[in-house]
């Protein structure tokens, strides 16, 4: 039996709408894939997670197939340079897809965000464009410390204060790509300065 994204896998079942192969070496991959498309998407802000497809306030941006692909929902010029970049890559109306098993985590990241982007409402994409550039937005009051990749991180998932990273356990802020144990620990430590803590 294999698990494939916190789902039991047996043979040539599907569960969950996401798929899986006899091959060890495919099932690990997949595995690493849809892990990376979880993380990926649920790191962005107001992201919302149904069985196999990702949304920002109702917009899907994000699904994974039954058969083993992706698809993400992006610009004409996103969707063209995907399919220009990858050749399993197919053009669909709105929208790209690949096979799971040929992007790497770092094309599946830029995919997510592309995506996201597109269908996020202007104001919510600006606020995250302002994070990816390290812009903390007025009144933030995230200790320098915590270092500028963590810093995007948190901004780039709409925790801009302290009192909203307090609402975060420590598993969660590790979840989310450029917050290391480092960041977690100052963090903890001007929230105890504050008589708070982490959830």
């Amino acid at each position: 039996m294999e698990h494939l994204a916190g789902q039991a896998v047996t043979d040539d079942r599907r569960t969950d709408g996401l798929v899986h192969g006899s091959d060890p070496a495919l099932v690990s991959r997949v595995m690493t894939t849809v892990a990376q498309l979880r993380k990926a998407a649920l790191g962005l802000p107001e992201v919302e997670e149904s069985t196999g497809s990702f949304s920002v306030r109702g917009k899907t941006f994000a699904s994974v197939t039954g058969d083993g692909w992706v698809e993400v929902r992006l610009s004409d010029a996103d969707a063209a340079a995907t399919v220009a970049a990858h050749p399993t890559a197919e053009r669909l109306a709105g929208s790209a897809r690949v096979p799971l098993a040929d992007v790497d985590g770092q094309q599946l990241n830029w995919l997510v965000r592309r995506a996201w982007f597109h269908g996020a409402p202007q104001r919510l994409a600006a606020a995250l464009a302002d994070a990816d550039a390290g812009t903390a937005p007025a009144g933030s009051d995230l200790p320098a410390a915590i270092g500028r990749p963590a810093t995007r991180a948190l901004l780039g998932a709409g925790l801009s204060t302290l009192d909203l990273v307090a609402t975060r356990s420590a598993d969660e802020l590790l979840a989310l790509h450029g917050v290391g144990p480092k960041a977690v620990r100052v963090l903890a430590e001007a929230l105890a300065e504050r008589g708070s803590a982490l959830r």
